[in-house]
């Protein structure tokens, strides 16, 4: 199922003679685009159509040039089904195809008038429509400013459990305060303060769960509603400073030894590089420098880059792990995927580069998902749930009484680097702090060291 069939239809003369010339071209061109084999089934994904038919765009071709290279695909897709002895995934290409049929009409209905001026409004048409399709499918029977929110916040490229976060806080704001009737125009600060209040008093929850509520009113009125707020910082909670926990050198190992697998080596990555929970998850292989002994934490927290050791203990390990992922991403590509998720930018930018080994991550999950934005289907990272039920598990059996999460390994880092000389600006680098003061804060918890101090009941 290759290019062979599509030209094989061309000699059967299945096709008009314009269309006879041109889809087995489209379909080797979208082929070649997204770095696939002519001679094995070419996966279309709604996501990776769209990007080619942009880059189409911006190359000059018309929306009448662009309807056809769509024409051309779904007709594969049909005659891929037709030869196959097993069902095939066909790839739903009506909202594109519909799309970029108006356009054409509206191109041919423009022709007697201005040529200029009706190519750069058909232009600026297409960019929007195509940009709303990068956005995903949005539920039409949600309120409208709930619909908005969730565009702003996929063109702003927020994580899709914000979003899901985000847009949960402003349904129960809404079900405080009247409904959807009037977006909002009725309330302001004294809601939100009473909203926020209330989930203090009467929900009990934590600082950073209303500081979460908060940050979602926030946007919803100055993003998306483009009100400004008067004191409305005022209304943020104070986080309870508290001390991180911090683990002995004896129960790090502890756990340990509880650890196998890749569950260990998450572990030793953790611990062994001061990194966060899911700077480990989005590890990629290029990220990954053996020779230097060191890894690339790239868009951490403030979408700073870094760089942090790499454990000696653990280059073997790893090695093994990059290893088996290219074993699963060669199995992935015959079958026609292979590719890892990417920002749409980057992707767009660089539409090969989702297929690349480079880019595959080091921790990949078990099975394929698909982007609920465009519908593609990636091998993503693993969930993060995996290690964290791991690690709940050997710290039960290591019979370790502290609360003990992901996190725990970096504020153990941070603190035996400390205790061992290391110079806390070195220590604040590593960590990727922007400020040296949040470093600071594991000079309280150190036991022994330059910067110790020992109790006068010692000294009796």
């Amino acid at each position: 199922m290759s290019v062979q069939i599509m030209e094989q239809a061309v000699r059967n003369g299945q096709l008009s003679d314009g269309d006879a010339q041109w889809f087995p071209y489209w379909l080797d061109r979208y082929a070649r685009w997204t770095r696939q084999s002519s001679d094995t089934r070419i996966q279309i994904q709604p996501g990776s159509l769209i990007r080619f038919l942009q880059t189409l765009r911006d190359g000059g071709k018309p929306a009448f040039v662009r309807l056809q290279v769509v024409r051309a695909l779904e007709f594969y897709q049909q005659l891929a089904e037709l030869s196959s002895s097993s069902e095939v995934t066909k790839a739903d290409l009506t909202e594109i195809r519909t799309t970029l049929e108006r356009l054409t009409r509206a191109d041919h209905e423009r022709q007697a008038g201005d040529v200029r001026n009706a190519r750069a409004e058909t232009s600026e048409a297409l960019k929007e429509t195509e940009d709303a399709m990068l956005i995903g499918k949005i539920d039409s029977r949600e309120p409208e400013v709930l619909q908005s929110m969730r565009k702003l916040m996929r063109v702003r490229h927020y994580a899709p459990r914000t979003e899901r976060a985000y847009t949960g806080w402003v349904e129960r704001f809404a079900q405080a305060f009247g409904g959807w009737a009037d977006s909002f125009s009725q309330v302001g600060e004294v809601e939100i303060k009473e909203f926020l209040s209330d989930l203090a008093v009467q929900g009990r929850v934590a600082a950073s769960t209303q500081n979460q509520a908060f940050n979602a009113l926030l946007f919803l009125f100055r993003d998306v509603l483009k009100r400004e707020l008067a004191f409305l910082e005022a209304v943020r909670a104070k986080r309870p400073q508290r001390l991180p926990v911090v683990l002995s050198r004896e129960e790090v190992a502890a756990i340990f030894r509880h650890l196998r697998g890749e569950s260990l080596l998450f572990a030793q990555l953790l611990y062994g590089g001061g990194l966060r929970h899911y700077e480990v998850l989005r590890l990629r292989i290029e990220d990954v420098d053996f020779d230097r002994r060191q890894l690339i934490i790239r868009d951490g927290k403030g979408a700073r880059d870094r760089v942090t050791v790499l454990p000696e203990m653990t280059v073997e390990p790893l090695k093994l792990q990059i290893e088996n992922v290219r074993k699963l991403h060669e199995q992935d590509l015959k079958t026609g995927f292979g590719s890892a998720w990417l920002p749409d930018a980057f992707a767009s930018q660089s539409p090969e580069a989702p297929r690349q080994f480079a880019w595959q991550f080091v921790f990949p999950a078990d099975k394929l998902s698909t982007d609920p934005h465009d519908g593609s289907t990636h091998r993503h990272h693993l969930h993060e749930s995996v290690f964290r039920k791991a690690l709940r598990r050997a710290v039960q059996n290591a019979d370790i009484q502290k609360r003990v999460t992901p996190h725990t390994f970096r504020h153990s880092f941070a603190t035996h680097l400390l205790e061992s000389g290391s110079d806390i600006r070195t220590v604040q680098e590593l960590l990727g702090h922007a400020d040296l003061s949040t470093t600071m804060i594991y000079t309280h918890v150190l036991q022994q060291g330059p910067l110790g101090v020992k109790s006068p009941l010692d000294r009796l």
